[in-house]
């Protein structure tokens, strides 16, 4: 059998919101909500405006983090959601992300974390 520690969404937003995208305050609001929404425990938020624009930022949860780039003037957010357990849904955080930015056109994929395959215990014989 296969266990994975985490789920890592990895998405490629398009034809965003460029006035969302550049908004921090904004953008900080829509990530721990999305947090939030998927069940996860946040902890720690530290988000940066960039000049003339963009916006980067990170929601520390209890579970892992959701990461955000903003490049607004191409409509475009590079968004992680990356959490461990089995008690957050990291494609409810990317769901709600990409409607709150305005996304009409996605890439998302999910990577598996820490895979680790679990072995039998076995007894070594004729071992004194």
């Amino acid at each position: 059998m296969i266990n994975a520690l985490g789920r890592h969404i990895l998405c490629e937003a398009y034809e965003c919101d460029p006035e969302v995208l550049n908004n921090v305050k904004l953008v900080e609001k829509i990530m721990v909500e999305a947090a939030l929404h998927a069940g996860a425990g946040v902890r720690e938020v530290a988000f940066h405006k960039f000049s003339p624009q963009g916006v980067s930022g990170v929601v520390i949860i209890s579970e892992s983090h959701l990461a955000i780039h903003t490049w607004p003037e191409f409509g475009y957010a590079a968004i992680d959601v990356f959490t461990c357990g089995s008690s957050v849904n990291p494609w409810k955080a990317c769901e709600y992300l990409l409607e709150k930015f305005g996304c009409t056109r996605s890439l998302v994929n999910e990577m598996k974390r820490g895979i680790f395959a679990r072995h039998e215990e076995k007894s070594e014989k004729g071992v004194s």
